[in-house]
């Protein structure tokens, strides 16, 4: 998040949600969010295919098509621009390459993209000047926008919508993502992705790499790694012989979960860290039982680019033992030479030291200690011991000095439906579980309140396929099938279906496709073609 939850919801004059149901998916900051609107009259504009909660309280609900998000963000910006609603001071000093935006936006007019998003033409001019009239407005969004094959292209376009509106920089305003886990803020700062070490440095930076090579005392490739779905795919094709899962679950939470089995069995040596005998723990040789959060040390980054210290309330029971110290233990038993290097060995003494290291190497962290992190941590960038931490990014400029305009063009989602799959599939998630249940389906009071995966289908599409409400239904794609329970409603539209994916048993992921946003290299979760039919 550019910007931080406390300004966000107290100082923003309005909000604008697309693709995140925030009151289910990060409830603190829906309710935040419901507090702004009812108690000091913020306004509210929610951008989704269905009818979330937050919709109920939305002052407009532009309910698009799943994966026609581009096509509504430049409508959005072609009516700004053509009424002239923008912030002219601000683009005119702050950006560059508006001119190409302009050009760029010109053809999506209400009009024009009415019939790729399904939303009216004097809606999306409602929309556009009351955000044009609600400044400082927050665009905060989540995994509806970043889940599809143009992801990366859905972010520049709100990015691009924010700077028109002059909304960076400023106390209630942001491009904030929503992150969709605990501490994946913090995986990614720390270089859990292929192409960057900590704090975003690129793998293929020539200094980056110099740097640690030193550090560590290795030579490193400029190459970078691949991603979950590519890993996969080579593990199927015999490329990778052998993985390494932690806290993850991919039998659940990956697309196209008949391919993951079939590449997982298909290894010759799998390895899962736990907590629990999960889905993909069960398809393991070798199982590490990791500490839950109760009984760990160290840091956590949430959304909000804030680095929390954790402290165990109980020990890790039986032969469970902390994260860090497995991974130490396997890398010394791993390591084949001495250690060369400041900081190559994996003697580490405490999360603390490991903290002092990535301070080391990191510049945005450079500032960030154990210490320093009582009450309400540090929110990076952080580079010194003196910095108090940055609750807000891009104040007066832009790291690179002047915010560029990338203009992007819509494209369809990879799968359409067709006569054999004539709806699509778009999933998400519920209150009341987390992710792939790992810990919530062992909840008595949660899975009394939802036990069950459900297929929301809309009234029309039920009517026309025999399927009532309540009755068991099967839902296929190109990938597989899953039964579940479908709940006849209105919170969705015609042609489209939405499925969680907490459930195993009926697992939303079966059916999902692993398309990948050539960038981001992010699957798209949120649109496949499926057909529904009732079982007898």
């Amino acid at each position: 998040m550019t910007n931080s939850i406390a300004d966000i919801v107290r100082d923003a004059r309005g909000f604008f949600v697309i693709g995140s149901n925030t009151t289910e998916q990060h409830p603190v900051i829906g309710m935040g969010i419901r507090e702004a609107v009812k108690q000091r009259g913020a306004g509210l504009i929610v951008a989704d295919p269905r009818r979330i909660p937050l919709t109920r309280l939305a002052a407009i609900h532009l309910q698009h098509r799943a994966g026609s998000d581009i096509a509504l963000l430049n409508a959005l910006m072609n009516v700004l621009i053509g009424e002239e609603l923008y912030d002219k001071a601000f683009v005119a000093e702050r950006t560059e390459g508006f001119a190409e935006l302009q050009a760029a936006v010109a053809r999506y007019t209400p009009e024009a993209t009415a019939d790729i998003t399904g939303v009216a033409p004097e809606l999306v001019r409602r929309a556009a000047r009351l955000m044009a009239g609600l400044r400082p407005l927050a665009l905060l969004y989540a995994m509806g926008i970043t889940q599809h094959t143009t992801g990366h292209q859905n972010v520049l376009a709100c990015a691009n919508l924010q700077m028109l509106l002059g909304n960076l920089g400023v106390p209630g305003g942001g491009v904030n993502p929503l992150r969709g886990q605990n501490n994946v803020q913090g995986a990614c700062d720390m270089g859990g992705l292929p192409n960057y070490y900590t704090g975003y440095q690129p793998v293929a930076s020539d200094e980056a790499r110099r740097k640690f090579e030193a550090a560590w005392g290795v030579t490193l490739g400029s190459a970078p790694g691949l991603t979950v779905v590519e890993m996969l795919n080579g593990a199927e094709e015999g490329r990778i012989r052998a993985m390494y899962i932690l806290g993850e679950n991919p039998m659940v939470s990956d697309p196209d979960v008949n391919h993951v089995r079939r590449s997982l069995e298909g290894l010759e040596f799998l390895v899962v860290q736990d907590v629990f005998l999960t889905e993909t723990a069960e398809l393991a040789d070798v199982v590490l039982p990791g500490a839950a959060l109760a009984e760990k040390s160290g840091t956590l980054t949430n959304t909000e680019r804030r680095v929390q210290l954790a402290s165990p309330a109980v020990s890790p029971p039986g032969q469970a033992r902390q994260d860090w110290e497995i991974i130490c233990d396997l890398a010394k038993r791993l390591q084949k030479e001495p250690p060369q290097g400041p900081f190559a060995g994996w003697d580490y003494r405490s999360p603390a030291q490991v903290m002092e290291e990535i301070a080391a190497l990191t510049p945005i962290y450079g500032g960030v200690r154990h210490e320093r992190l009582g009450g309400q941590g540090l929110q990076w960038p952080c580079p010194d011991l003196d910095h108090p931490g940055t609750p807000i990014l891009h104040v007066g400029r832009f790291p690179r000095g002047l915010g560029r305009f990338v203009p992007v063009d819509w494209l369809p989602p990879a799968e359409q439906p067709d006569e054999e799959y004539p709806l699509v599939l778009t999933t998400g998630r519920v209150l009341y579980h987390y992710h792939t249940g790992s810990l919530t389906r062992r909840v008595p009071g949660l899975m009394e309140l939802y036990p069950e995966g459900r297929v929301e289908i809309h009234p029309d599409d039920a009517l026309k396929l025999g399927i009532v409400d309540g009755g068991v239904v099967r839902v296929s794609s190109r990938r597989g099938s899953v039964t579940a329970r479908a709940e006849v409603t209105q919170r969705t539209q015609p042609g489209l279906v939405f499925m969680t994916f907490h459930f195993a048993e009926s697992a939303a992921n079966v059916l999902t496709i692993a398309a990948l946003d050539p960038v981001a290299k992010i699957p798209e979760y949120k649109a496949c073609a499926v057909r529904v039919e009732p079982v007898a």
